[in-house]
């Protein structure tokens, strides 16, 4: 494996599980608590070539449909003081997906490409 793709496996382990770690305080800790930890362990996966790329690009398809699905449909920014409470919390939200979502997606076409 490429030493900057087990970097960015490794980086994004770490970064997921700080994501895991600040959900302490959301109204719905426990759902983004395992959809973080889930990210995490994947990355370590892909890193270990571990994870094969149809499970990789089949999650990652997954996330981003949950992006569309929780995006709010008046997006008020990140910032609580941009706007409305919930709407701030989906959008937040919604972008975690986005940003799962794309990081297997290229987890998943660099392992297809490696086979």
């Amino acid at each position: 494996m490429n030493i900057l793709f087990k970097i960015l496996g490794y980086l994004f382990a770490v970064l997921f599980t700080v994501g895991a770690v600040l959900q302490y305080n959301d109204p719905d800790a426990i759902l983004w608590v395992i959809i973080y930890l889930i990210a995490a362990v994947v990355s370590l996966l892909f890193t270990m070539r571990r994870m094969g790329y149809k499970v990789l690009l089949g999650l990652g398809f997954i996330c981003l449909v949950g992006f569309l699905y929780l995006y709010p449909t008046d997006f008020q920014g990140f910032d609580l003081n941009d706007g409305d409470i919930k709407t701030v919390e989906l959008g937040r939200e919604a972008f975690g997906l986005l940003i799962i979502g794309v990081v297997f997606l290229i987890f998943g076409f660099r392992t297809k490409s490696k086979l």
